[in-house]
């Protein structure tokens, strides 16, 4: 049996975002079709964090690394994740 949709991927997921934000509601759907468990920090809540992404929200990072600012390329993004599954699992044997 065929299935069109993308697969999952484990890897640990926060999206800097702020509320009222259509990018960063965007940018969430994207990052759900590819991971489930995401972190959304709302960069309003932090004065650090305003200064830091004031006008680049969304920001995703992906295991501790920025990945995007601004905008998600789906395909760029399941890239991303499937070279960090690569990274956690090892080289090949």
């Amino acid at each position: 049996m065929s299935s069109d949709s993308p697969p999952h991927y484990d890897a640990r997921i926060v999206i800097y975002t702020r509320q009222g934000c259509h990018c960063c509601e965007s940018a969430e759907a994207i990052v759900r079709k590819f991971v489930s468990d995401i972190t959304l920090v709302d960069i309003d809540s932090d004065s650090e964090l305003t200064q830091k992404f004031n006008t680049s929200v969304p920001v995703v990072e992906i295991n501790g690394k920025v990945r995007f600012r601004g905008k998600v390329s789906p395909m760029l993004l399941e890239r991303t994740l499937k070279a960090e599954a690569r990274q956690v699992a090892g080289p090949a044997s």
